[in-house]
């Protein structure tokens, strides 16, 4: 019995897009152990120096002028415009794509960011490559970037985005809802009472969990400076990502907090965190969601990145599981109204419990294996 080779192409753009490559890697290897799997980031400078170069450009215009981003996102969203800065990104990237499919010999390539699909995409368009291309949708809203024609399959977070990607013109059978894949470890079942030993937390105290994404953007600062405004005192889990600048400052400001803050860098252990959790702050990056959302954990999104993250929000938080904070100065009375109302933490949770999709990295797994032959 001999297995593909199969190539899953991530974009550090954040962590989102290598989560999801991870899981549906995970997901794929425990189910289907005969095939050999290579996870590659397509933006790092071992991949190619013009990636990277893009990369840190997306970085710094996030950081000091996101309203530029804003635009550029918003300009490109029309299927003209879109369809023409996607030609660019597909030539300037070609290369790179066409030497990892060599390098890899991959037999199919699975693409959980738009650039190296655009890359790949424009290959087998002009008959450079002929092994089947599967893209995994990792936002709760459809964007020009992520549509090409010749995507044997796409797998996406809900039936809403199958439908308008239909109405943009593809191919409904090849569309399949499977949500946004997580990893296998969010399934899991953990003792809360163990893990409040674990981080040394009290029982008999809200456990606030404070997010910024991989990059340790969205605020983080803000939200603590928020949550000291709160008469009584919580407890206070900080996860400040790659951002090591955020880290040290965030550690010198829990030394003169009224509340118990813990700091941590970048955590593989994110699911324990959310399961001792009473409730989650954070931007609204479709990963973060869609985890919290397998541990039917209540959120409190804000300061989203332009663009993308402003409809994860609305999506969330309009179907009953998140509350949207659009002005960043009521955060603190949004948590205190959440903290004395007993009916909102089970109502939030009861709408993830029906919104989850834990399933998600499986369910692609198994129907990349009935449709393209995988052991």
């Amino acid at each position: 019995m001999s297995g593909k080779n199969i190539l899953v192409v991530t974009a550090s753009m954040g962590s989102g897009h290598n989560k999801a490559a991870n899981a549906v890697a995970e997901a794929i290897k425990r189910k289907y152990p005969v095939n050999k799997i290579n996870v590659i980031d397509f933006m790092s400078t071992e991949t190619a120096y013009f990636n990277s170069l893009v990369k840190d450009i997306y970085l710094k215009m996030l950081d000091h002028t996101p309203s530029v981003y804003e635009f550029f996102y918003k300009f490109t969203s029309d299927s003209t415009k879109g369809s023409t800065i996607q030609s660019v990104f597909a030539h300037a990237m070609k290369k790179d794509m066409r030497e990892l499919i060599k390098k890899y010999e991959a037999d199919m390539v699975i693409c959980t960011h738009p650039f190296p699909c655009a890359a790949a995409s424009y290959l087998k368009q002009t008959g450079e490559i002929n092994i089947p291309l599967i893209t995994v949708m990792t936002d709760f809203c459809v964007h020009q970037f992520w549509l090409y024609k010749n995507i044997d399959i796409y797998f996406t977070a809900n039936d809403l985005l199958k439908k308008e990607m239909v109405n943009q013109g593809l191919l409904e059978e090849r569309i399949f809802v499977t949500g946004i894949p997580v990893g296998y470890n969010f399934r899991v079942d953990y003792n809360r009472d163990d893990l409040l030993a674990k981080f040394k937390l009290e029982k008999d105290k809200p456990v606030a969990l404070i997010m910024g994404g991989g990059l340790g953007l969205g605020g983080v600062k803000n939200a603590l400076c928020q949550l000291e405004r709160l008469k009584k005192d919580i407890q206070i889990l900080v996860i400040t990502g790659a951002n090591v600048a955020l880290w040290s400052e965030m550690n010198e400001y829990a030394q003169h907090s009224k509340h118990k803050i813990f700091v941590w860098g970048y955590s593989h252990n994110i699911q324990e965190f959310m399961s001792v959790a009473t409730f989650l702050i954070s931007k609204p990056g479709a990963l973060t969601i869609s985890e919290a959302l397998t541990r039917e954990l209540p959120m409190i999104l804000h300061d989203p990145i332009p663009g993308p993250e402003v409809d994860n929000a609305k999506f969330v938080s309009d179907n009953g599981a998140a509350i949207w904070v659009k002005h960043q100065d009521t955060l603190d009375a949004v948590v205190r109204e959440v903290l004395s109302d007993a009916t909102i933490l089970p109502k939030l949770r009861n709408n993830a419990k029906v919104l989850k999709k834990p399933y998600a990295s499986d369910n692609i797994a198994d129907v990349i294996a009935n449709m393209l032959g995988l052991d």
